[in-house]
């Protein structure tokens, strides 16, 4: 085996040799975060979690089963590591921070087994903000059925009932759990009182609507289904869309509705509670000089949620008004037409310019021919393929220098 490697680019230690023991056997780079698991093998915390977050389920050296996913610091070589970083400082080389560990799992049992109370919860709380890491912790089943129990313990008092709500929110549900708050009738008015409460505080309407998101995106329609339909879900999501000056009620709201438009039957209520028109305002506000809150960040989720309630009865409408008008609503799905978003801007502007001619020659002039024609020759699934030809023909009449593309074959595809 050899007994040094190059150090990884990016460095500049030009002619230093790095110890191979040094370096993580996946990225072959220097260690930055040594663990060991459970055969023994260390590698780099990034590299290891990547490759099981990836599926693999054995030690990438000894190809052997891993008997379970336990990473363990190895802080001694991580000390070896500092200190030969350090004895060659004047080579450039930086000395590695020492890293920040995720939560002992036993400290999180221990914070769990004493029930619904303050001190515990807003422990738990408080190690969920400071890390992925530490939320990845905690979001064993034993944690977040726990956390679903003391979210709903309504006799333990408002106050701890919204800490473990807000625990909840950023530890997320699994299935089983999603099951345990949507079967029970309870629980579910519950979330649509928070939510659609005039009495309920930003910060409980927020994580009441995380908690409906993360109930929805692990369920079927069925219970997405029963979630849009309960008294002040909608709503309330809906208002948080429209929240000013809080980026986490915009992103949340957004989640929250795209999740309950998954299920068809869920389509017309959220068209009726105005989130047609609010998702249109928030995404005309992008490229327009409003930031557009949370669909900054929410893009993909934002114009999902636009198209499927544009072909929806009334939502067409709702969106052209939203966004200030037909000409405001076309440029504005122009503008999104890029990246992953724009299938789904393509899909909603083929209902916005459907059935008129003037905002047809809006489209074109805003520069959608240039993006359906990237979006054809791009790398976009064949789906948005689809959409974009169906586009260019819809749009073609509006075009005239542009027969002699539109016409062929390649973009008259049936959509």
């Amino acid at each position: 085996m050899p007994g040094s490697a190059p150090l990884p680019l990016g460095l500049d230690t030009a002619g230093l040799q790095v110890p191979w023991y040094f370096r993580c056997p996946i990225s072959l780079e220097l260690m930055r975060d040594p663990v060991t698991v459970a055969t023994g093998q260390t590698y780099d915390r990034a590299s290891i979690e990547s490759w099981v977050a990836t599926g693999n389920t054995t030690c990438p050296v000894t190809r052997a089963p891993l008997a379970d996913f336990t990473l363990i610091p190895n802080h001694t070589l991580r000390r070896l590591i500092q200190e030969w970083c350090v004895a060659h400082r004047s080579l450039g080389v930086e000395r590695i921070p020492t890293p920040k560990q995720p939560a002992d799992p036993d400290l999180i049992r221990s914070l769990i087994s004493q029930g619904p109370a303050l001190p515990p919860l807003r422990k738990l709380r408080a190690l969920a903000r400071e890390s992925d890491k530490n939320r990845l912790v905690m979001a064993t089943p034993e944690t977040r059925a726990a956390l679903v129990e003391m979210a709903f313990a309504s006799a333990a008092g408002d106050e701890v009932e919204a800490e473990a709500m807000a625990v909840l929110a950023m530890v997320g549900m699994g299935e089983a759990e999603a099951v345990e708050v949507v079967g029970r009738g309870e629980r579910v008015a519950r979330l649509g009182e928070l939510l659609g409460g005039q009495g309920t505080t930003l910060e409980a309407k927020v994580n009441a609507g995380a908690v409906v998101e993360a109930a929805a995106a692990a369920s079927g329609t069925e219970a997405r289904a029963v979630l849009g339909a309960a008294e002040g879900v909608m709503e309330g999501l809906v208002a948080l869309v429209e929240e000013k000056g809080n980026s986490r009620a915009v992103r949340v709201g957004i989640r929250g509705l795209f999740a309950l438009c998954l299920a068809k039957e869920n389509r017309p209520r959220a068209v009726a509670a105005g989130a047609a028109a609010a998702l249109a305002r928030r995404v005309a506000e992008v490229g327009a000089g409003g930031g557009g809150g949370g669909v900054a960040v929410e893009p993909e989720r934002a114009l999902a949620a636009v198209e499927r309630l544009c072909r929806t009865e009334g939502g067409r409408d709702a969106v052209v008004a939203g966004a200030g008008g037909g000409a405001a609503a076309v440029r504005a799905l122009v503008r999104a037409m890029s990246g992953r978003s724009a299938e789904h801007a393509a899909g909603a502007l083929v209902a916005v310019v459907g059935g008129s001619e003037a905002l047809q020659v809006e489209a074109v002039r805003a520069g959608a021919m240039s993006q359906l024609l990237l979006m054809v020759q791009g790398g976009c699934s064949e789906r948005a393929k689809r959409k974009a030809q169906h586009l260019l023909k819809l749009l073609r009449s509006a075009w005239p220098a542009a027969d002699s593309i539109a016409n062929s074959d390649d973009f008259l595809q049936p959509y």
